[in-house]
């Protein structure tokens, strides 16, 4: 029996966000399955997924039909009336039938977004009208005008809406659509288009709107819904879609039709008819002015060798000092081959576009960063000023940023100051044109704990449920569901035993990866010749920023100029650093000239004393700095690759550090790879060593190089079987044994996914070094930087804070006349800034700031009130100012509070005066003021509503903690503060309770969810119902408890499973019977010197002892004598953990 030809033309596929349930790797599977010879995509009023539908298509042997459902409004695309709201769009299906009929596709999806966007991406007919060449347009869904017509009975209407859409689009390309999914609304408006057919001759064609692609797809596409109309799934009156929705065969369809074969036949006849391509093959860059007689090629090289010369210098410099690793020679060589491979390829511009907004981000004291990703081994790049890292000093290496065998165009990443990344985007934009720049587009997708979350939402599932489960899938970006059910015991026995926790995690699993929203891209920003709208269609985001409506591959793919502009916090950090310090009357370092072998600044690695310090600041990574005690800049380099998942789980790093102290022997794998491993004591840590070694040891060049790397990489057995022969003869031609270049490209093989790009480390590793620096020189200064830079993280700035008291830094309350925007140094303290208290935007601290300036400083409230432009302060930024202390000059503050109405009266009847142009008695004078009131005699507040004020305020206690009374205590009963949760394990902490939730689980039992907040930060506490029934009554906010439990989680993330709860006065003491310190064996030494110097400064008759360890070989304990026992408080532990390591450390006897 011949197959029924047919063509599925209208396509939902996940691109329709939370609407459409085919991911476009499934459809397109399933078409072929199915043998249809095309398919259709027509999203909802956009092309997100044109790029990866088109190139899918084609890889599945499939014909690709770019189509979308454009939303068309009744009347003018601008008209947001009443009358618009009641019926603000139909809908419309068009198909692409020729490359201009795309191009006009782009055009009004992109004006879908920018001029008609009301509910909907809305275009309408006179838009229509303009772009309909090349375009199919047919009748559409029961949601398109001429099928609501045909509903409504209103069938000349439907004639008349019939006759206006074939004067837009001709006869030929307007088909009349018929679908059938079992509702009685289709079978009307069926009936009317086949009488609108007879009665025109107009062809038919027979869709299925789908949306998901099997019959069983369809309880999880329900939840899909659910989670775009925020509904659960047993909501009344909420959007269903038919089970009929599916990807049908063409047996099916003709099953539905029986009577209209020509409507299944005409599917394939429009199949035919489109003959849309999508160009991949050509660049588009911007035009770049040069000077007269100059064309790209020859400015590049002029501009790279002023740049060469002008480092010639500092490169003259480092060689006389012996510093330098290679000859200028080699530069000049490299020099030459990097120009010649850049003009070859076609990439001069690109590199002038770059150099020129950097340089003029540097003219503009916009700070820098100097290097991001594999750009860092350019040294045309480093010439031209794009990157500050030398390439051939760390060995880094051009071919792995831009590979003449593999043709693609370069990559840039550049960070800039974070304050002031919007100031390159407007360069940008005013140089090349408003129309020719626009950021890209990022979707946000349903990760596995957020897909968790949704569900259970949808389901309506007890959210501490939901919470907990979602909890235990691992971290690690990019973990899937079905990987943590197998890697995690507790989530494959809930699978197993099956219920409402099963169901959870199979719909969870349906919909994971599914995109949930679209926004803007961190950093992308794509240059065009032309408009955009030219080359990709265009977004508008809730934010009024306008967007590729393609992400940054498949921009790209088109061959458009995409840069990433990243603003990266660390860069303000130093900006701010370095003002500060000059504000201080002090010499201003110059970070470019600072030497890399600074012994304080080692010192401060070693200790771990990296809070702040770019990508060494997490728990982990400083206990890894204790241990490796890092002395060049290339251990740095090393550290930044080696910190990582991969490595870190493979025990790469651990031999790293044995290899580095001399308790491993270094061993390489053949002689020939001693030069390329040396620096990295015989371990591969870097990309460019596989590289290297492919080159050195089997005769490939290195872009020949990076290609293997790649490959090996994405582990392609075809390709790896081939290039083993090829490694394997180069090598022995070079007069290495079969076994052994066997041996080693096994050894490349398995490394090459763990290897981390070296360019990119370098560069960040660089970044780190200046910021270390800086605090181990200028460590007040660097610590307002550091406080300023997380003013918004009330987590960050408590364990900010915290550190600064720690390292004896005192932080001064806000001011009214003393504090400055941000936080400043005053002498060797740090005062608080007005634009971190929480309520005070910068608009008020700008006017306040202003007044300042004029006045000299403020003398009342009422003063305040009067002389601070009343837009920009009202009484909630009052309210604030007076529960932060910044007011405490002015008066006492619960009596500034009483006296608020009054002040506030006053400030605007004299706002009211100059504006009408009279003065008051005492006003029309510059610097006159109304005497102030005196303040009304109020009782003043309590400590515990001054703290709670400041906690409101600011978010965290300044000038005290409700727990300082309670420290002694605390230490005694506690194991650890909150921000020393920097491992899993059993743990007893102390603090207050906030944000109390008492909860049911499914089974009826009472639970509770609540925040412990210490001195030094918070943690999510949860109590299981069989603990909870025991506790209770002590669970309160504002109740002072200890918590013994586990922690479980992360870097940043973490929560204790509650096993008791005891008030303060019930704790039991911890660590009276004994204190234990854990030293490695392989680990870095202890000063011991330092270590006993701290033992004897807590005296007591707690016992200490020493567990002494080497892995998978020995463990020894030992008692410290008499003369060591300690007073074993929580000051004592944190004082060890600072000097051994956070988990070196735990109350109680050893074992």
């Amino acid at each position: 029996m011949a197959r029924t030809p047919f063509v599925h033309l209208h396509n939902h596929t996940e691109f329709s966000l939370l609407d459409g349930g085919q991911r476009i790797p499934d459809l397109m599977k399933r078409a072929a399955d199915l043998g249809m010879p095309a398919v259709a995509m027509t999203d909802h009023g956009n092309l997100f997924g044109a790029v990866p539908f088109f190139l899918a298509a084609r890889d599945h042997g499939l014909k690709p039909i770019l189509g979308a459902e454009v939303y068309v409004a009744p009347g003018s695309r601008f008209d947001r009336s009443v009358d618009a709201r009641r019926r603000p769009y139909y809908h419309l299906l068009l198909i692409a039938e020729t490359d201009e009929g795309f191009k006009n596709l782009v055009k009004l999806v992109s004006a879908g977004y920018l001029e008609g966007f009301y509910y909907r991406p809305r275009v309408d007919k006179e838009l229509l009208r303009r772009h309909a060449a090349g375009l199919i347009a047919t009748s559409g869904c029961l949601s398109a005008e001429i099928p609501v017509l045909l509903r409504a009975r209103a069938y000349e209407e439907a004639r008349r809406v019939l006759a206006e859409y074939l004067e837009i689009f001709g006869r030929d390309r307007f088909y009349l659509e018929l679908q059938d999914h079992g509702l009685e609304a289709q079978r009307t408006v069926n009936e009317g288009i086949l009488r609108l057919a007879e009665e025109t001759g107009l062809p038919l064609i027979a869709t299925n709107d789908v949306h998901f692609l099997t019959r069983e797809d369809h309880a999880a596409h329900d939840v899909l819904i659910c989670i775009g109309t925020g509904k659960k799934r047993n909501d009344e009156g909420r959007l269903r879609y038919s089970p009929e929705h599916y990807f049908k065969s063409a047996e099916e369809m003709a099953e539905l039709f029986p009577e209209r074969p020509d409507a299944l036949a005409n599917t394939v006849e429009i199949a035919d008819r489109c003959r849309v391509e999508l160009d991949f093959g050509r660049h588009h860059l911007p035009r770049f002015p040069v000077g007269e007689g100059e064309d790209l090629a020859s400015a590049l090289r002029r501009r790279a060798k002023e740049g060469f010369e002008a480092r010639r210098a500092a490169w003259e410099r480092e060689a006389k000092a012996g510093r330098l690793r290679h000859p200028l020679t080699d530069y000049e060589a490299r020099l030459e081959k990097e120009l010649d491979t850049i003009v070859e390829m076609g990439f001069p511009g690109y590199f002038l576009i770059t150099a020129d907004l950097i340089g003029e981000a540097k003219r503009k004291g916009i700070a820098v960063g100097p290097g991001r990703g594999s750009a860092a081994g350019s040294l045309v790049a480093y010439c031209l000023g794009i990157t500050d890292i030398d390439p051939l000093q760390y060995d880094l290496l051009f071919e792995r940023f831009l590979n003449p065998q593999r043709v693609t165009m370069p990559d840039i990443d550049i960070d800039f100051c974070f304050r002031r990344r919007g100031e390159i985007i407007d360069y940008v934009t005013e140089k090349y044109g408003r129309e020719n720049v626009a950021q890209i587009i990022t979707f946000g997708t349903l990760a596995a704990r957020a897909a968790i979350r949704d569900a259970g939402r949808v389901l309506d599932l007890p959210y501490p449920e939901v919470d907990r489960i979602a909890k235990l899938v691992p971290e690690a970006i990019g973990t899937k569901l079905s990987e943590a059910i197998e890697e995690v015991p507790a989530l494959a026995e809930m699978y197993r035993r099956g219920g409402p926790e099963r169901e959870l995690l199979d719909v969870a699993m349906r919909i994971e990866g599914m995109p949930r929203h679209a926004s803007v891209h961190a950093a992308g920003v794509v240059i065009t010749p032309e408009p955009v709208v030219e080359y990709v269609p265009l977004f508008r985001t809730n934010r009024d920023e306008i967007t590729t409506q393609w992400a940054k591959d498949e921009v790209e793919k088109v061959g458009l100029l995409k840069m990433d502009f990243l603003g990266l916090k660390t860069l303000t950090l130093i900006e701010d650093c370095l003002a500060s310090i000059e504000a201080a009357g002090l010499p201003k370092p110059d970070l470019d000239r600072i030497p890399l072998d600074d012994p304080e600044t080692y010192e401060l690695f070693g200790r771990g004393d990296t809070s702040g310090v770019f990508q060494f600041e997490s728990s982990g990574m400083r206990d890894i700095l204790r241990r490796l005690k890092p002395q060049k800049f290339e251990d740095l380099i090393a550290l930044n690759a080696l910190y990582r998942p991969g490595p870190l789980g493979s025990g790469m790093i651990e031999d790293f550090i044995q290899r580095r102290h001399g308790r491993v022997p270094v061993t390489y794998p053949h002689p020939l790879t001693e030069p390329i491993l040396k620096e990295t004591y015989g371990v591969i840590v870097y990309q460019e060593q596989v590289m290297q070694i492919a080159s050195v040891m089997a005769g490939y060049s290195l872009g020949e190089a990076d290609l293997l790397r790649r490959a090996m990489g994405k582990k392609k057995r075809e390709v790896m079987e081939a290039e083993r022969e090829r490694f394997v003869a180069g090598a022995e031609k070079r007069g290495v044994s079969r076994r052994d270049a066997e041996r080693i490209f096994e050894l490349m093989a398995h490394f090459a996914g763990y290897g981390f790009n070296k360019s990119h480390s370098a560069a960040y590793a660089l970044v780190a070094y200046r910021t270390a620096y800086l605090k181990a020189h200028y460590r007040v200064h660097f610590m307002a930087a550091q406080l300023t830079s997380e003013k918004d993280h009330t987590d960050k700035l408590v364990e900010y804070v915290a550190a600064c008291r720690e390292a004896g830094v005192e932080i001064l309350p806000p001011s009214i006349n003393r504090s400055g925007r941000y936080f400043e140094v005053e002498g060797d303290k740090i005062r608080f800034g007005l634009a971190a208290i929480k309520g005070v935007g910068e608009g008020s601290v700008d006017a306040i700031l202003e007044a300042r300036r004029r006045l000299g400083r403020f003398e009342s409230l009422d003063q305040l009130c009067t002389e601070v432009d009343r837009k920009a302060i009202n009484r909630r930024v009052l309210e604030a100012l007076i529960k932060s202390g910044a007011l405490d000059e002015l008066g006492d503050r619960a009596a500034l509070f009483a006296a608020l109405d009054g002040a506030l009266e006053r400030g605007a009847r004299a706002a009211s005066d100059r504006a009408a142009g009279q003065a008051s008695l005492f006003g029309g004078g510059e610097g006159i003021t109304a005497p102030a009131p005196r303040p009304p005699e109020v009782p003043a507040w309590s400590d515990r509503e001054r703290l709670a004020g400041e906690k409101e305020a600011l978010g965290f206690y300044l000038s005290g903690h409700p727990l300082d009374e309670h420290a002694e205590r605390l230490a005694r009963v506690t194991t650890h503060r909150i921000a020393e949760l920097g491992a899993a394990g059993e743990v007893a902490v102390g603090g207050m309770i906030s944000g109390l939730r008492r909860r049911r689980t499914r089974a009826g039992e009472w639970m509770a969810v609540f925040n412990l907040e210490d001195t030094t930060g918070h943690v999510e506490c949860v109590v299981f119902p069989k603990l909870f029934g025991e506790v209770q009554d002590r669970l309160e906010d504002g109740a002072i408890v200890v918590v013994a439990g586990r922690a479980e989680g992360g870097e940043g993330e973490f929560r204790l499973l509650a096993e008791s709860v005891h008030s303060l006065e019930d704790a039991p003491e911890r660590a009276a019977d004994g204190l234990t310190i854990v030293l490695r064996a392989d680990g870095a030494p202890v000063p011991i010197e330092r270590l006993e110097r701290v033992l004897e400064s807590y005296p007591g008759s707690t016992p200490v002892y020493f567990e002494v360890v080497r892995p998978g070989a020995f463990r020894v304990w030992l008692e410290a004598g008499s003369g060591h026992r300690v007073s074993g408080g929580r000051e004592l532990i944190g004082e060890l953990r600072r000097l051994v390591g956070p988990d070196a450390v735990r109350p109680g006897r050893p074992g």
